[in-house]
């Protein structure tokens, strides 16, 4: 039962740090075009040749 005292902080630290991370992608605007990449894969318009 000792190790309980290190498993739960590292837990809430963990979890803490993952809470954190999303709240930073929110705030970066990576979740703004969810349906535009859906749309893209759909269309027919792409290019063959690489960008040079």
């Amino acid at each position: 039962m000792d190790v309980l005292r290190y498993l739960i902080p590292a837990s809430l630290l963990l979890g803490g740090v993952g809470l954190a991370a999303f709240f930073w992608t929110l705030r970066s605007n990576q979740y703004d075009d969810p349906d535009g990449d859906s749309r893209r894969i759909l269309t027919d318009d792409y290019d063959d040749k690489p960008k040079g």
